[in-house]
């Protein structure tokens, strides 16, 4: 029913980044996630679209209803055009961050969610897909 359904926001600033997690929420809950996953992939939206706007200055976030084998969930793509992540296996480190913050965000995406691909080159932009699959 709802296998179609991909949101595409454009991540400016503050605004972009608060659609972009009511429209994920509002999808979760749609698909028929538990209120605590809706919430759990709300924070991921928020995570990946304040780097976007904190590390890139705009991006974009996709939000998209899965349906696979019979499994329901739902698929966050961050795509950014900005300076891009040195060393990725630091950045998924609790506690570390270039940027002056706490350094947890990108290590609770991939806690979060059931699977969590991140790609990046210096100079080159950060591309995250992450997707959370509905426990029946």
């Amino acid at each position: 029913m709802f296998a179609d359904t991909e949101l595409v926001f454009s991540i400016t600033d503050s605004v972009d980044n608060a659609m972009a997690i009511s429209a994920a929420r509002r999808l979760c809950a749609d698909i028929g996630f538990a209120e605590s996953d809706q919430f759990l992939v709300a924070t991921v939206v928020s995570e990946l679209a304040t780097n976007i706007l904190h590390y890139a200055g705009q991006g974009e976030v996709r939000i998209k209803a899965l349906q696979v084998y019979g499994r329901q969930g739902v698929e966050v793509l961050a795509v950014d055009q900005g300076p891009g992540i040195a060393d990725i296996a630091k950045a998924l480190t609790d506690s570390y961050s270039t940027g002056g913050t706490l350094g947890l965000g990108l290590p609770s995406v991939k806690r979060i969610m059931d699977e969590f691909t991140i790609e990046s080159e210096p100079g080159c932009g950060v591309r995250c897909l992450a997707r959370k699959w509905k426990v029946t």
